[in-house]
């Protein structure tokens, strides 16, 4: 079995920030599977799908972002999935809006959510599907900048790159990581060379 995870924060007041896009694509793939309607256990909504033919787990944990690490614990355990079938969709701030990093392994970066899963784990080897939100400006507070809804401009394209990390979700459990870094580790030709560096 599979185990993909999206951070994010429970609430509605939530639902439609940056810091949520993980939830956004769990989501995604509860819709294309049929896996909903999601379950509440181990702190986490959950739901069983078959994922590019493998048996695979959605998760959101429903415990605030730097408590994310707790619920995926209990739900691992529970289903003995191994870290390195673990993938965790999170938003980026170091990447541009609209673009995907994909790896394993690493550090939390700064972010809260990350942070709870290797200090909860205590193993970084599992899979990340990294989705790029942008950095605010240098007055506006990062953390800020994470709690706030997408521009109404970035709005018009967030579907498709749910869409586009999805897939990436998909073709990591089907063909594995390395195929996934192939196909979706590559910036817009619209973009220039001398993007912000990525965290890790």
């Amino acid at each position: 079995m599979w185990l993909v995870v999206g951070l994010g924060n429970p609430g509605r007041q939530y639902q439609g920030n940056r810091h949520n896009i993980g939830f956004q694509v769990v989501d995604e793939l509860v819709s294309r599977t049929g896996a909903g309607p999601l379950r509440g256990k181990f702190g986490a909504e959950l739901g069983e799908a078959a994922l590019a033919s493998q048996r695979a787990l959605l998760c959101k944990p429903m415990e605030f972002m730097n408590l994310s690490g707790q619920s995926v614990v209990r739900v691992s355990q529970f289903w003995k999935v191994p870290v390195e079938r673990m993938v965790v969709v999170h938003d980026e701030l170091d990447l541009p809006f609209g673009r995907l990093k994909l790896g394993a392994g690493g550090g939390h970066g700064g972010h809260n959510g990350v942070r709870s899963l290797l200090a909860n784990l205590g193993d970084p080897a599992f899979v990340r599907v990294r989705v790029g939100v942008g950095r605010p400006t240098a007055e506006r507070d990062p953390a800020d900048h994470l709690l706030t809804d997408f521009s109404r401009e970035e709005l018009k394209e967030v579907p498709a790159l749910v869409a586009l990390a999805a897939d990436a979700v998909e073709e990591i459990v089907g063909r594995g990581l390395t195929s996934a870094m192939n196909r979706f580790n590559v910036r817009k030709k619209t973009e220039k060379k001398s993007t912000t560096g990525d965290s890790t």
